[in-house]
């Protein structure tokens, strides 16, 4: 557990990252400035040396690298399809933010894998990072693809009315995304398990609770940021988590098992539940939106359509 100081300072990340996600959504110009201008200049002439390949942080793996791109690639293709005229109505540009969030969640699976591959059954540090390998690392990934399997409804998104034109997912709403955090959760404590307090639990509240609480159906357009701006920040200062405000996790065997297992159970039911509900009304799930008739759908349709 995080001592009261660990906690102070999760919680100053989690404020922090919720108010530059409200900048960069209310702003066109803002967004642009966070996650193209600002990225280019810290490739060139910062990443370079503070995530150098080999480097004694651990943000030097491929993993960091590609996961920091096809986050940015996320928020700016979202963007897209928020300010520019028409391309909403465009199937292939809406099948973007599924496709993006797909590849998102399989980089997270391989990675899963990879580390259960390594070995690592007692626990050792592999490219700067503690690891330890395990059953959890297959039932997580097993995990993260059904959550790619149980994504649905992208041919609903539309663009809300207000100033800010999110991005609105109706279809998107908290069974899925429940499932999705608690799998993310398990991820981040397989695979970056020291970090896993900011990185997982901490980021996840960072876009579940504007999901649920400022800007709902937008839970997809909040991820997309959040994670961008944590992952640039932990490549800028590869330090933070490590040595600045550290909160290691115990390295128990059993509390691995336990979240994976957690994760693994909830995305199981997440993919009956939907499937039954696909086969009951004869969706199509590569068109139809699956949960038209919940409360929360319509609550997300009627704050923003």
């Amino acid at each position: 557990m995080p001592s009261s100081e660990g906690w102070a300072i999760g919680l100053a990340v989690l404020f922090t990252l919720m108010a530059f996600n409200e900048f960069s959504r209310s702003t066109k110009w803002g967004g642009l400035a966070i996650f193209l201008v600002l990225p280019i200049f810290l490739t060139i002439f910062v990443w370079p040396t503070t995530a150098a390949p080999g480097n004694e942080y651990g943000t030097g793996n491929w993993f960091n690298w590609v996961k920091t791109y096809s986050a940015l690639a996320g928020v700016l293709g979202f963007m897209a399809i928020r300010f520019i005229p028409g391309l909403v109505k465009n199937k292939w540009a809406l099948a973007f933010p599924a496709a993006i969030l797909a590849i998102n969640i399989f980089e997270a699976c391989f990675r899963d894998f990879q580390v259960y591959s390594y070995g690592a059954w007692d626990g050792e540090v592999i490219n700067h990072l503690w690891l330890m390998s395990g059953s959890w690392n297959i039932m997580n990934g097993i995990a993260g693809l059904l959550n790619i399997i149980a994504i649905c409804g992208w041919a609903g998104i539309v663009i809300s009315k207000d100033k800010s034109k999110d991005m609105i997912w109706p279809d998107m709403i908290w069974p899925w995304i429940i499932a999705y955090d608690l799998w993310n959760f398990a991820y981040t404590y397989n695979c970056i398990p020291d970090h896993s307090f900011y990185a997982g639990f901490v980021l996840l509240f960072a876009c579940t609770i504007p999901a649920f609480l400022i800007k709902k159906g937008a839970w997809l357009q909040h991820r997309a940021s959040t994670l961008a701006l944590w992952i640039m920040f932990i490549m800028t200062i590869p330090t933070f988590a490590s040595h600045i405000a550290p909160v290691p996790t115990t390295h128990n065997p059993n509390a691995f098992f336990i979240v994976s297992l957690v994760a693994l159970l909830a995305n199981i039911a997440l993919v009956a539940y939907q499937f039954n509900k696909i086969r009951k009304h004869k969706f199509n799930p590569l068109k139809d939106e699956i949960y038209k008739e919940t409360k929360a759908y319509q609550n997300a349709i009627a704050e923003n359509v």
